[in-house]
Formats: C-alpha cells, sequence, structure tokens
C-alpha cells in the first residue's frame, strides 16, 4: 500500500482532487489532500504575510501530524514547483515527488523569476483589484468546460502573489536523492515544446511522462492520471 499526497495549484484547493482520491483508495492506496493557506475553505486565512514558506509548512505539518512515511508527493501546477521545497525539510518522509504540469524549480530562484510576463500581469491585476499581494481568479479555463467550468470557477479563489517572490534553495544531499517525475499534460503543446520540455527534464534529474490532456488533469482525465500515479506505488 502506498501513501499519496495531493497538492493543488493557484486558485485551486484540496477539492480539485475529488475525482483522483476515490480512484486512489478504490486501488488499495491512502490518499490525502491539502489545502494550502488562504484558498479554498481555508480563504478566511487571507493575509498579506502568506508566502510559499507558508504553505510549504501546509504539507510538512499535513505530513508530521498524520505521521505519514514513504509519501509520494504530488504537486500540480505550482505546487510542482514547490513539493521538491517539502522534501528539503522532510526527506525522510518521501519517497517520490511528482510535478504534475508545474515548471522545474531552479535553486535560488522564485517562481517570477521563471514566470515574468505572467508575473508582472498577475502584479497589475492584483493592483487594480484593490488588493496588490492577492491575484484575483483569472479567465483560465485550464482546458475545462461545460459544467465542469461551472463547478471548478464556483470554486476557484484569489491566490497570495507573495508565493511567487519566495526563492527556493535546494541543499539537502538527502532530498536530492528522491526519486522525481515530470508529468507533462501535452494537449495542445507542439512537438516542439514537448521536446523542449523533456530535454529540460532530461538535463534537470527528472523522469519525463506525458498525458493526453490539458493543464486540469485531476478534473479533465482523472481515470488517466490515476492509472500513471499507481504506476509510480
Amino acid at each position: 500500500m502506498a501513501t499519496f499526497v495531493l497538492v493543488h495549484g493557484m486558485w485551486h484547493g484540496g477539492w480539485c482532487w475529488k475525482r483522483v482520491t476515490p480512484l486512489l483508495r478504490a486501488a488499495r492506496h491512502e490518499a490525502y489532500t491539502v489545502t494550502l493557506t488562504g484558498v479554498g475553505e481555508r480563504a478566511h486565512l487571507h493575509s498579506p504575510d502568506i508566502d510559499m514558506n507558508t504553505h510549504i509548512q501546509d504539507v510538512v505539518g499535513l505530513l508530521e501530524y498524520e505521521d505519514l512515511k514513504q509519501v509520494i508527493l504530488v504537486g500540480h501546477s505550482l505546487s510542482g514547483f514547490m513539493v521538491p521545497a517539502v522534501a528539503e525539510r522532510v526527506p525522510e518522509r518521501i519517497v517520490h515527488i511528482i510535478n504534475l504540469d508545474g515548471v522545474l524549480p531552479v535553486d535560488g530562484k522564485p517562481f517570477k523569476d521563471l514566470r515574468p510576463d505572467d508575473w508582472n500581469e498577475f502584479r497589475q491585476r492584483a493592483q487594480a483589484n484593490g488588493d496588490e499581494w492577492w491575484m484575483p481568479v483569472t479567465e483560465w479555463t485550464f482546458g475545462v468546460s461545460g459544467d465542469d467550468l461551472d463547478w471548478l470557477t464556483s470554486k476557484l479563489t484569489p491566490h497570495p502573489l507573495k508565493t511567487w517572490e519566495t526563492p527556493l534553495c535546494f541543499t539537502n544531499p538527502a532530498a536530492r536523492s528522491i526519486p522525481r517525475t515530470f508529468i507533462h499534460c501535452i494537449e495542445g503543446s507542439s512537438p516542439e515544446d514537448i521536446e523542449n520540455q523533456k530535454k529540460d527534464c532530461e538535463r534537470m534529474g527528472w523522469q519525463y511522462r506525458t498525458l493526453s490532456t490539458e493543464h486540469d488533469a485531476m478534473i479533465l482525465a482523472p481515470k488517466e492520471l490515476t492509472e500513471l500515479l499507481l504506476e509510480f506505488a
């Protein structure tokens, strides 16, 4: 039996995994979800001080208080960038790191340095919305449509932008030795994009896998995503 911990991306919450967790549990594995501070059902904890260190501690806290070990740690989108930093703190609890269609972290860099155009746009939108450190929900659909999109947009909440300013440093050799896999949602990607992502993964020590769906794979292709995750059990 394996233990999966699933961490959502920007604007989302633990609720976004509700189609995946029953499938993992039906396969006789444990599955935990995290809702990060300030979003989802924890949106009432809105604060200008929330950064990525806060969210890292959210995940570490779950691992420690649930006494989880041998964890397959899955981070989607922005949290795909973050989960290797969780492993920096508690490498003894994690056996595999999975970045689901996020950005590969670079030692010493905050997320905003890797996505400067989005950072500038998001800062402007947040300021125009009257709360400079909270990015309002965007019009992005993440590939979702129809009734699923109505459900998705009813749940999305603003996201703390200081998470984009937190540099992540990777100095723990025990964490560096943990196997890690990048899952690329390739629907709509060009062959060149796919090849470039594969090369980046190989260069940075990540196993590369693909999933034929768009960004919100846990909503769009829960069965296919679960089957892929189970390969790491």
